[in-house]
């Protein structure tokens, strides 16, 4: 599986106009294996079926819907997610706990989606080359950029290919996420409220958010730009569009009951 992902790879970077849907579909499968055995993932039922409706219920709207979509859950402290081509999505149980509404945590994944329907990933693999993907790629597959993976959780790919994003992706990513949730029925405000617990997190507790602010430069700039496209947006509308739910509360509930791993 690795050697036929790294073929894929090279095919990628040695063709200008990049990657079929398909290939980046198997790209992502490959990944999810590998990650899926190194991160501890969620297996709660329940708590799956509901970020995976959520995220169905954003994903489906869009473009791409005909993506296999899947959501994850990471079992890690840590305030984090990303996106792996081909439209898997993985959320790090420690940001979920600091949303207080559906919309922030729709919110970030609106955003996550954003990257994968801008197909971000694929533009950064035509513009490297070779060697370049081979480390992106391994640092996804092994434990080789981080010794500690199995406790840093999210940051094995933080640190890979898949994870990483130029600042023009991430407002891309911003505009195209708040599109996401509004096109959902869901209140966009989540948004900048979201950069804005990352912002105050990363003066209580910069632990939590250094992998965050490692793959997603957020600065000030991020909360004022996404409010003003908020504001932009006809009130009419957002006056019809959910803030939040009693259905995300217990499935915030039941992701705070749940024991860390060891």
């Amino acid at each position: 599986m690795r050697a036929k992902m790294f073929v894929v790879a090279l095919a990628v970077v040695s063709t200008a106009c990049g990657v079929s849907q398909q290939q980046e579909i198997e790209i992502g499968q490959a990944n999810v294996q590998q990650i899926n055995q190194q991160l501890p993932i969620v297996n709660d039922a329940e708590a799956n079926r509901y970020i995976n409706v959520l995220g169905d219920s954003i994903a489906k709207l869009t473009e791409r819907a005909d993506l296999p979509w899947t959501f994850y859950i990471v079992n890690a402290k840590e305030i984090n997610a990303f996106a792996v081509p081909g439209g898997y999505i993985y959320v790090n149980r420690g940001l979920i706990e600091h949303t207080q509404t559906l919309s922030q945590l729709a919110g970030v994944i609106g955003h996550e989606i954003g990257h994968i329907v801008k197909r971000h990933s694929i533009k950064q693999m035509n513009q490297m080359n070779a060697a370049q993907v081979g480390v992106g790629l391994a640092c996804v597959l092994t434990s080789v950029c981080n010794s500690q993976v199995g406790q840093a959780g999210i940051n094995v790919a933080g640190t890979a290919l898949f994870a990483k994003f130029s600042r023009d992706d991430e407002r891309e990513a911003d505009d195209v996420g708040i599109d996401n949730v509004v096109r959902a029925h869901i209140h966009p405000k989540g948004v900048p409220e979201m950069f804005q617990i990352l912002m105050n997190a990363r003066q209580t507790s910069p632990g939590l958010v250094d992998g965050w602010f490692g793959t997603h430069p957020t600065e000030e700039d991020r909360v004022r730009d996404t409010q003003a496209k908020v504001n932009s947006i006809n009130p009419a509308v957002l006056r019809t569009l959910t803030i939040d739910s009693q259905g995300f509360q217990n499935f915030k509930a039941r992701i705070r009951a749940m024991p860390l791993p060891r």
